[in-house]
């Protein structure tokens, strides 16, 4: 039994050991990017002083490339191309407060290299491009995934969506909620026919989840959908339920294929004020509503929500990618594949078996 429990004390004690190791190097990893990356901000700063003040001919990078690699040939990025995205990358935010008067702990070098590469030749504007810095360190975006954001214009989108957020919520909260949401939603990662409806849209997002919450952005957690509530013996069913752990609040979202109405923020109001009864403790804050639809009109919006006390937002999606519905009957459906993958199997191993008696 002794030896037993001094088994269990060193599983977790070397458990523990593991995940110190592993902060530890992670902090390593971070503060490595960062000497590097500061080190590249002075290297772009004297190669744009040189090309400026010194006579040293057209070829100065490339020199500048050869000579550092033959000095240096275990470290990389010292290519004439990167040097150029160096040079390129100062030369960016050299005449940014935000990143000038806080070299020490500017958010560019907190990203790897790779990252800022993109973001400086993707975006226009200091605003955008500290945005996309900003949003990767809060959500430890890849590289890959950074590009997915920027070439679908989070930026543009990010918390404008039209709510009532202010009147509903405390300032903190209502700041928080109306940067969580966007307008419109991008849902060109589902394949669909032309004449869609609302449940072959909720079915096609939940089909494909993981890009689902990667549009919603950080913190969203799936509940579930067509969620029952049953309220005075009847039954009422919320087309999809989710939890912000950053709002800590659950969040209804109703979806409409068509054009926004006002009717539809009365019902959505009603599952905001069920959910907070029903759902919602005492730890969580208020319940908030997302309606997205294909298309609103602000003025209506706002009147819509004007006098409604649930914080609820509304918002449009984009659906680029449609199927022609003549295409519809000739697609086989995912149980008609496996159907038709059991059924050549079979058909193999009878042709097996016959070539084995024979």
């Amino acid at each position: 039994m002794k030896l037993e429990k001094q088994n269990t004390e060193y599983i977790q004690w070397l458990k523990s050991l593991k995940e110190k190791l592993r902060l530890a190097q992670t902090k390593a990893a971070i503060k490595v990017n960062a000497t590097l990356l500061q080190f590249y901000w002075e290297l772009g700063a004297d190669i744009v002083e040189k090309q400026k003040n010194s006579n040293w001919g057209d070829n100065f990078i490339k020199t500048l490339s050869k000579d550092l690699k033959k000095e240096f040939p275990e470290i990389k990025g010292f290519s004439e191309t990167n040097l150029k995205y160096i040079k390129k990358w100062y030369l960016f935010y050299e005449k940014s407060p935000q990143v000038v008067d806080n070299l020490n702990n500017a958010y560019i070098f907190s990203i790897p290299w790779g990252h800022n590469r993109e973001i400086i030749t993707k975006t226009n504007t200091i605003k955008e491009a500290l945005f996309y810095t900003q949003k990767t360190i809060e959500n430890g975006w890849s590289r890959n995934v950074l590009i997915n954001q920027i070439e679908a214009d989070l930026f543009k989108r990010a918390g404008k969506a039209i709510s009532n957020f202010k009147n509903t919520l405390p300032e903190s909260q209502s700041d928080l909620a109306q940067q969580t949401l966007k307008d419109p939603y991008n849902f060109d990662f589902l394949t669909l026919q032309e004449k869609y409806n609302e449940k072959e849209l909720e079915n096609a997002l939940i089909k494909n989840i993981t890009d689902f919450l990667l549009e919603l952005g950080a913190g969203f957690s799936y509940v579930g959908k067509q969620y029952k509530l049953t309220i005075d013996n009847e039954d009422f069913y919320i087309d999809l339920l989710f939890y912000n752990i950053e709002l800590h609040s659950y969040i209804v979202i109703e979806l409409k294929t068509g054009k926004f109405k006002p009717e539809y923020a009365g019902k959505l109001n009603f599952y905001v004020s069920a959910v907070d009864d029903i759902l919602k403790t005492e730890k969580d804050n208020p319940t908030i509503g997302l309606l997205i639809c294909k298309e609103k009109k602000k003025t209506i919006v706002e009147y819509a929500l004007k006098d409604i006390s649930k914080p609820m937002g509304i918002s449009e999606y984009t659906l680029t990618k449609l199927l022609p519905d003549k295409y519809k009957a000739s697609l086989p459906s995912i149980e008609e594949i496996e159907q038709a993958t059991i059924q050549a199997i079979s058909n193999t191993n009878e042709t097996l078996k016959k070539g084995k008696d024979e």
